[in-house]
């Protein structure tokens, strides 16, 4: 049968798994040797009283800190003008896989999620969505309080002054899905043509594949999709458009 590994005894699957487990923490090791260098990176200290537009109004990007000395926030693209389905379902995961701060609050590191579309649209696209973490548009703010969307960024605080210390590119925000890490754990993986996959596993796809669907549930990116998240919100409907117009900030 192909499409599977090949079938052995436990003994001969163990010798494998633990070959494959000195690779592991060899890669663990250099994580923490990595991490250990980003701590290392110099700053760059902005004014962090620029103001950013949350629930209460305008407000202080300082505010964000919620008196904390540590932020972590992630940037999310939008759609001006698209409705809930339009937006952008790459950005999707990181907020729906983190939506709970309360072990970064105990190590005195406060959450957020920046997104350059105005609060008018931004507002009820977060209640629609459930999510608990605070959102605040940085419409018209350069970096590194505005800026690219689609990142995870890390700021300092010192009294009043404030600084950037850190900021992912590409697919440094994957570390925050857990759904991927998990996917990365089984046979099929997830299912993307840059994976490397055993002759004969089904055939593999663009990356991010299943990250939309139609209300039959089948993945695709076509007019009838909405990120697979919002399926599982109240009132969440079969939909004809994306709705999206210009460009995706």
């Amino acid at each position: 049968m192909t499409g599977r590994p090949p079938v052995t005894d436990l003994a001969t699957w163990q010798k494998a798994r633990d070959e494959l487990l000195a690779r592991e923490k060899a890669h663990t090791r250099e994580g923490d040797a990595i991490a250990a260098e980003r701590r290392r990176l110099p700053m760059v200290e902005f004014d962090g009283t620029v103001q950013v537009v949350g629930g209460n109004g305008p407000v202080p990007f300082l505010d964000l800190f919620q008196g904390r000395d540590e932020l972590v926030v992630y940037k999310h693209m939008w759609w001006d003008g698209a409705p809930h389905q339009g937006q952008c379902e790459g950005c999707t995961h990181v907020p729906w896989h983190f939506d709970d701060a309360s072990y970064l609050n105990a190590r005195g590191v406060s959450f957020a999620v920046l997104t350059v579309g105005v609060w008018e649209e931004v507002a009820p696209f977060v209640q629609f969505m459930g999510y608990a973490q605070p959102w605040y548009s940085v419409r018209g703010l350069d970096e590194p309080v505005g800026g690219e969307m689609g990142h995870l960024t890390s700021y300092l605080r010192d009294g009043d002054r404030t600084f950037l210390t850190y900021s992912t590119t590409g697919r440094g925000c994957e570390r925050v899905n857990g759904s991927l890490a998990l996917l990365d754990m089984t046979v099929r993986g997830r299912g993307e043509a840059w994976e490397r996959h055993p002759e004969g596993w089904p055939e593999a796809r663009q990356a991010g594949w299943f990250w939309r669907s139609n209300a039959a549930g089948e993945p695709g990116w076509g007019e009838d999709t909405r990120p697979v998240p919002q399926w599982t919100r109240p009132g969440a409907v079969a939909v004809q458009t994306l709705g999206r117009q210009g460009h995706c900030h």
